[in-house]
């Protein structure tokens, strides 16, 4: 099976190349693979002939996408809908990464595959979720993998931050605890994606965060005890810290299908960051 990325160079592409070592990978990402220039990327997909499109291309730095509207949206949206309706018209499968931003973030428990999405209060999350409905819209033959709260080999991600952040040079560091979701290795995802590729009769919207849950402070309390470092955190709250885009305070997600469908759970998510810390700072 000839598998093509989008976003080959970013932390959730890196991942894939790795772990999905057994089909053929073709990596792809600026300047060959321009999600924006419909007629260019369709001529390149013609080239490289896949079977399936793992769609990870995408403007993902949620506060520039406040400021830059156009941008988030002619990547997102419109870049989306181009690799899908290329998708479509070359008989393509296509496996499109979306995320928790596509809800509003104020429910109590966690959101399923099933809970109506409307993009949230975000330019990211409404531009993803138009990306979404181009997917659903212009390729029958798609999922739809929202995830969250990432982390993967060589970043960025909250992990090194953390990480850089505990040199020593501070006696604290204000880590928000009023946010509740589900920290996600790169791999962990990966390992899912191997499941999904080799069920080629699935199709939809499907979670893929791992299971159990924590609030920053948990997730940066958990980071440096597997360092064994001896770094004091202070909790905070999301108004200490104001950013241009509001962070939704509930990422859950309900992984619903992943059951419905037989597949197998995603790891806990203390188990896929014990296995990740060991392999990224254990050297």
């Amino acid at each position: 099976m000839k598998v093509m990325l989008t976003g080959g160079k970013g932390m959730l592409g890196r991942t894939l190349v790795k772990e999905l070592a057994e089909f053929e990978v073709v990596a792809t990402d600026l300047p060959e693979a321009d999600i924006t220039d419909e007629t260019g990327f369709e001529k390149f997909l013609q080239t490289v002939k896949p079977d399936v499109v793992i769609h990870c291309a995408a403007m993902t730095a949620v506060d520039k996408c406040e400021s830059q509207i156009d941008l988030a949206y002619k990547l997102n949206a419109e870049g989306t809908a181009n690799v899908a309706r290329a998708c479509y018209k070359n008989h393509v499968r296509l496996i499109a990464i979306s995320t928790d931003y596509v809800f509003e973030g104020s429910s109590e428990k966690p959101y399923s595959e099933l809970d109506p999405a409307t993009g949230g209060n975000t330019v990211y999350g409404k531009s993803k979720f138009a990306g979404e409905e181009a997917v659903r819209s212009f390729c029958p033959n798609h999922v739809i993998a929202r995830i969250s709260w990432l982390y993967g080999a060589g970043g960025p991600s909250f992990v090194h931050a953390m990480m850089s952040l505990a040199d020593g040079s501070r006696p604290e560091l204000k880590v928000v605890a009023d946010q509740i979701g589900n920290p996600t290795s790169t791999t962990a995802v990966a390992r899912m994606l191997r499941n999904i590729l080799n069920r080629p009769e699935l199709c939809g919207t499907f979670h893929m965060t791992c299971e159990g849950e924590a609030s920053w402070y948990d997730f940066a309390l958990e980071i440096f005890r597997l360092a064994g470092k001896n770094q004091k955190v202070i909790p905070c709250t999301t108004e200490e810290f104001p950013r241009p885009a509001p962070r939704p305070k509930n990422s859950r997600l309900d992984k619903m299908m992943l059951h419905l469908n037989g597949l197998p759970a995603m790891p806990h998510w203390q188990d896929a960051l014990k296995e990740f810390m060991a392999s990224e700072f254990d050297r």
